[in-house]
């Protein structure tokens, strides 16, 4: 099962994008579609509701008005606070006996209107945010909703901003143009990147290697790594002592293969073997067992490098985490190359030419004859580098 995170601001129209996944395939969780079933008539959560707010969020008919609600529950923090307090845990169980209902191979996207706000985005797979200005969506909630445009302005002013939601956006879909442009927007992103997606996962296939060309430094790796950072950290919880963002994608201005490496260090390799069902399931299945990671000459027993390396499963963001044992010469050597990067820009320099020259090595051939020429110039210059630091 693949879980996909969907959300947006008010009036972004991520309904319209939930509804085209839907007609592809996707069981699709809609939290408001929740919200107001856990608060129907004769629930707990209206009884709540009137506890906390009063008799007159009720209509005449004893269903819950909701403008009423909104009116008392968004007027400040400490209401709003209260309202979560109620909704939310009832909103979370049925969501969970949902997902225990979905089929193994289900491409399940949840419709969450606070995702962002209540932290949950490194719980999914991937995190699709509908893009839309604040001021878009004012006029859409005003014209389309017939919502007051106070009401909506203050209902906006309570979400996350428009930099936070791009920030937790693995994939931002922008929403600002005619109806009827995002369909074929939607409709790539679930052949192209879902549907693999969910196969690699369920299978535990690492996506695809990409090719051994040079990007060129894209500014938003760092956003990314943190992004898929957390997921790992979820997925680790405490047997991992720390994870990191290294290789050449976590030295900002480094043209480097579009792959973001990441490293977890563990206490033994048994911690890290514990951890290759619990990665898997958070998009990051095993690649191989490696018994010597390239040692370096002059080092102690070759066993020290061996790691457990694990690869994205999503073949839109490619990833390699590599598992390491603390204090491990491994270990060491892929923070402290990182940071001799990241300080030295003459090694910088140095480092590109040294890429450059495998780029062109590996330019026409493939399989494991590109990774021969390629490697066959980087491994002597990262063994005289092993010497440099040391």
């Amino acid at each position: 099962m693949l879980r996909i995170g969907l959300t947006g601001g008010m009036g972004a129209g991520k309904s319209t994008v939930a509804r085209i996944l839907a007609e592809h395939g996707a069981v699709v969780i809609d939290s408001d579609v929740l919200a107001r079933e856990v608060v129907a008539p004769g629930t707990e959560g209206l009884a709540a509701l009137v506890a906390a707010f009063g008799a007159d969020i009720l209509a005449a008919d004893g269903s819950l008005d909701r403008p009423a609600l909104a009116a008392r529950a968004f007027a400040d923090d400490e209401s709003r606070a209260t309202l979560n307090s109620i909704t939310h845990p009832l909103v979370g169980k049925r969501t969970a006996e949902l997902i225990a209902a979905a089929a193994p191979d289900a491409i399940l996207v949840q419709d969450i209107p606070l995702l962002v706000e209540n932290g949950l985005a490194p719980l999914m797979n991937l995190v699709l945010i509908v893009d839309v200005d604040a001021e878009t969506r004012v006029r859409r909630l005003v014209e389309f909703r017939g919502v007051d445009e106070s009401d909506a302005r203050a209902r906006i002013s309570a979400q996350a901003t428009d930099e936070q939601r791009r920030a937790a956006a693995d994939v931002l879909l922008d929403n600002s143009g005619a109806p009827g442009a995002i369909d074929a927007v939607v409709d790539r992103l679930w052949h192209e990147r879902l549907v693999p997606f969910e196969a690699n996962k369920r299978t535990r296939t690492p996506a695809p290697k990409s090719a051994l060309r040079l990007a060129p430094a894209d500014p938003e790796w760092a956003a990314q790594a943190q992004r898929l950072i957390a997921r790992l950290w979820v997925a680790c919880g405490a047997a991992a002592t720390r994870i990191d963002h290294i290789g050449s994608t976590a030295v900002p201005g480094l043209d480097a293969k579009d792959v973001l490496d990441f490293q977890i260090t563990v206490a033994d390799l048994a911690a890290a073997d514990g951890l290759r069902e619990a990665l898997a399931e958070a998009g990051f299945p095993r690649k191989q067992d490696i018994v010597a990671d390239n040692p370096k000459p002059g080092t102690a027993d070759p066993a020290l490098w061996a790691k457990r390396l694990h690869g994205s499963a999503d073949p839109g963001r490619p990833a390699n985490v590599h598992l390491r044992v603390a204090g491990s010469p491994g270990q060491r050597f892929a923070l402290d190359f990182r940071d001799w990067l990241r300080a030295d820009a003459d090694a910088r320099a140095e480092y590109l030419a040294v890429k450059r020259e495998a780029e062109a090595k590996a330019a026409g051939l493939t399989g494991p004859a590109a990774a021969e020429a390629y490697y066959g110039v980087k491994e002597p210059w990262f063994d005289a580098a092993y010497a440099r630091l040391s």
